[in-house]
């Protein structure tokens, strides 16, 4: 789902809304301005887009702090967003940079300049050296030191800027359409006043402004969707990273247990796929010793933070990354332990062929979850799945299919466990 928060009844998302509909991106508007309430979790969420809006970002207004709150946690979840006039100047004060009054109102088309930034932005790698856009503002924004400036201009510096790989904000208002600079007229005749010609000139200025915005909506909608299995799992598991620990510490013996059926050997090479605050990592690094290699990796950067807030970092080299698109070369390690990640991938035959790649002849893959099938349907209120991956008469042909040989099946009352060996080429 992408969240679209609107501020004003004029200010909506315009060709935005039209890509992200192009893409097949189901879109859900809070209408903030209406009394709509803002939501207070990311957990079903692949993108964000906070419109503009007559307000401060520095002042409080009713959904303001909401409204950070909600970036932020789309921040540490590493969701696409797109901030828009306000909507930028939250997600600056949201990622610890400072809105802040301008030098007065720039209203109107104008230029702005891009930065050398842009060559490798994932949005505006297109973008000509300089853009003529519709401005509509009397604020501007202090960056936070990690953010990349892509645009700006003489009077407001700040135009367009990027926070980490998945957000942006805008500070001229690249999506509109000519309906949309009617909108904006209308509601602020005062300041569209001040600006002559504005309406005039619009057709002109929207036929030549109209390939680079379409071509930046596109590519907004096009990295939501293919990020939008990714960007799930990370928000799902972003939110339960702070007391991941509390909820499995107790689980720990099980985890040790399970890693002893490996039967590597010292010196080997062991990927912890999923690896969470990393329980298993310290039993992994006993069984391959100092001389062997541990990795635990994971794609929710909270569950790193959480796995070195408790020392596993010690234990093994912690690496954020796909599980699913592995940054390793083939036959790399000697074996993988997996727990319950099986279940997260969005195509379990493609992780179990891409494991395989990675993994030398006789290499091991354990699959486990401290928890049996029977167990967690329950606890969940539902029966066992027949479609369940995880159960044998599905596991096992997958197994096969992906070059692995099921050498154990176990789902017991109180855990699962699968053992595998990767086939000679």
């Amino acid at each position: 789902m992408i969240q679209i928060v609107e501020h004003a009844p004029g200010e909506g998302p315009y060709a935005i809304g039209t890509a992200l509909e192009a893409a097949g991106l189901p879109v859900r508007v809070c209408r903030a301005w209406a009394g709509d309430r803002v939501p207070e979790a990311v957990d079903d969420l692949v993108g964000l887009v906070v419109m503009g809006g007559p307000m401060a970002a520095y002042d409080e207004f009713p959904s303001r702090t909401a409204e950070l709150a909600l970036l932020r946690a789309a921040l540490e979840a590493e969701i696409p967003v797109l901030g828009v006039c306000l909507g930028a100047q939250l997600l600056a004060v949201a990622a610890g940079g400072a809105a802040k009054p301008g030098t007065g109102a720039q209203v109107g088309w104008g230029d702005v300049r891009m930065t050398a930034a842009v060559q490798t932005d994932p949005l505006f790698a297109t973008a000509p050296d300089q853009l003529r856009v519709l401005h509509w503002h009397g604020d501007t924004m202090d960056l936070p030191a990690e953010a990349t400036l892509l645009a700006s201009c003489d009077r407001y510096p700040v135009q367009a800027f990027r926070i980490g790989r998945s957000a942006w904000g805008l500070q001229f208002h690249l999506e509109v359409d000519e309906a949309g600079v009617e909108a904006f007229a209308r509601a602020f005749p005062e300041e569209a006043a001040t600006a002559p010609g504005l309406l005039e000139t619009a057709p002109v200025e929207l036929a030549a402004l109209a390939r680079h915005r379409d071509d930046v909506c596109k590519r907004f909608a096009a990295l939501v969707a293919g990020r939008a299995e990714q960007t799930a799992t990370r928000a799902f598991f972003t939110r339960r990273a702070a007391t991941w620990e509390e909820r499995f510490a107790g689980d720990g013996p099980r985890y040790a247990a399970a890693v002893a059926r490996i039967g590597l050997r010292s010196g080997q090479y062991v990927l912890d796929l999923g690896c969470g605050t990393g329980l298993a990592l310290p039993a992994l690094r006993a069984q391959v010793g100092e001389a062997g290699v541990v990795v635990g990796l994971d794609l929710t950067p909270a569950m790193l933070t959480a796995a070195t807030r408790e020392g596993r970092d010690a234990e093994a080299q912690l690496l954020l990354a796909d599980a699913c698109r592995l940054p390793l070369p083939t036959g790399a390690v000697h074996g993988l332990f997996s727990a319950g990640l099986i279940n997260h991938v969005p195509d379990p035959a493609a992780a179990l062929r891409e494991w395989a790649r990675v993994t030398t002849p006789e290499g091991v893959l354990l699959l486990f979850h401290p928890s049996g099938r029977a167990e967690r349907a329950a606890r969940h209120g539902r029966p066992l799945d027949p479609d369940d991956p995880m159960a044998e008469e599905h596991l096992r042909p997958a197994l096969e299919t992906a070059g692995w040989r099921l050498a154990h099946y176990e789902d017991a009352p109180h855990h699962f466990l699968a053992r595998a060996v990767r086939g000679q080429e």
